[in-house]
């Protein structure tokens, strides 16, 4: 995809409007919890105060539904923010209107203005035409860092980029598309996918299209209850997919007739309730005691994944392998973090909680490169059309 990045362009002097991602956790007390999209978008950023540019800085935070919602302000943000740049991060009380106007025609090169939550206002995800244009008359030049909203088609990410003259990518949105781009089309193989989390649902779009591309598939979490159930397998009372169970038995026939290999979970952590007491106990995958929830992979299935893990030279990863956030669950989630950590190969991790357990384990920094947008980072490898992103395509 033919997409340039801001490096292409001269930002002296300019209006450089950046659509960053700075949806980031709030405790009761509104401290940012995890900086971690803050800091992921510092490089660019920083590129475009060194060239001068004047920095205009777009984002949402949560869903407060087209309302003003003090609690989703982004004054946080922009105190972390200048903390992290070293230098004042100015705001404003709107992200449109007058008052936002004049703050954009007083900034000088170098400056920065962090605008309020876009999704104050509904026009932001209805994408609609008089709020884009009205976006995109503070813009020069249209810088597209966001790539977790590059999925959705909204003003900010789609509807105002037409009405700017120059648009580019950021350097965090190059990143991502290069590192998943890669995986899918020329990986270093064997090319293997570990997936997890609650729901087939979630991912059968990206099983489906990555089945041909891949050498293996691992398959944990609660979504492997509806494939081993398309098995024949009793689950006791795990939570199975009913609707999804057709489908799942025809990836795995799929598998077979492609030689593709998918593992499923040969043993099983299970107890009476998802609850950090409850009793344990490890069975065989089609031996779920009736009224036993299957709530972690067992060991004999981390040691197989772990075997296949280590032996991949490229490793795609998004969603743990059980409750990984009570103990006597966790244990299959961290085998996992801790073998796609000493592969030598291209590690790709994405998914709130995929990269938690990673964070948990302080395995981050021995991962390749960890998605900034789990959703996203789903729907690229479903090969599904990301509106942030083609609107840069021109």
């Amino acid at each position: 995809m033919a997409i340039r990045t801001m490096d292409e362009l001269d930002l002296k002097g300019k209006r450089v409007f950046i659509r960053v991602d700075f949806n980031v956790p709030l405790d009761a007390s509104r401290r940012i919890t995890d900086d971690t999209r803050i800091r992921a978008s510092l490089p660019t950023i920083r590129y475009a105060r060194e060239k001068g540019a004047k920095v205009v800085l777009a984002s949402h935070l949560g869903r407060p539904k087209g309302k003003r919602v003090p609690e989703m302000g982004l004054a946080p943000v922009a105190a972390r923010l200048a903390e992290l740049l070293g230098c004042p991060v100015r705001t404003v009380g709107d992200c449109i209107g007058p008052a936002v106007d004049r703050a954009v025609s007083s900034l000088q090169p170098g400056e920065v203005l962090l605008l309020e939550n876009l999704r104050f206002h509904k026009e932001e995800t209805d994408n609609e035409p008089a709020f884009s244009e009205a976006l995109s008359s503070l813009a020069d030049v249209y810088v597209n860092d966001a790539f977790g909203a590059a999925h959705r088609a909204h003003a900010s990410t789609a509807g105002m980029v037409g009405h700017v003259k120059e648009v580019a990518a950021g350097f965090l949105m190059r990143k991502e598309i290069r590192y998943l781009e890669e995986a899918l089309k020329a990986p270093a193989r064997p090319f293997l996918t570990i997936l997890g989390g609650a729901k087939v649902s979630d991912k059968i779009g990206v099983v489906k299209n990555l089945l041909p591309k891949v050498d293996a598939l691992l398959i944990g979490g609660g979504m492997a209850n509806t494939y081993l159930s398309s098995k024949g397998y009793s689950v006791g009372a795990s939570k199975v997919e009913e609707d999804k169970k057709q489908e799942a038995a025809q990836v795995l026939e799929q598998a077979g007739r492609m030689a593709r290999k998918i593992l499923l979970p040969e043993d099983l952590v299970v107890a009476r309730a998802m609850e950090a007491t409850a009793e344990t106990r490890v069975v065989p995958a089609d031996q779920i005691p009736e009224g036993w929830l299957a709530l972690d992979i067992g060991p004999k299935t981390r040691q197989r994944f772990r075997a296949e893990i280590l032996g991949a030279k490229t490793i795609v990863w998004n969603g743990p392998m059980g409750v990984f956030e009570m103990l006597p669950f966790a244990e299959g989630t961290r085998e996992v973090a801790r073998a796609v950590a000493e592969a030598k190969a291209v590690t790709i991790v994405g998914g709130g909680d995929t990269v938690a357990a990673l964070e948990k384990e302080g395995l981050t920094d021995r991962i390749t490169h960890v998605s900034t947008g789990g959703g996203a980072s789903l729907e690229y490898l479903e090969g599904r059309d990301m509106p942030g992103i083609t609107a840069l395509n021109r």
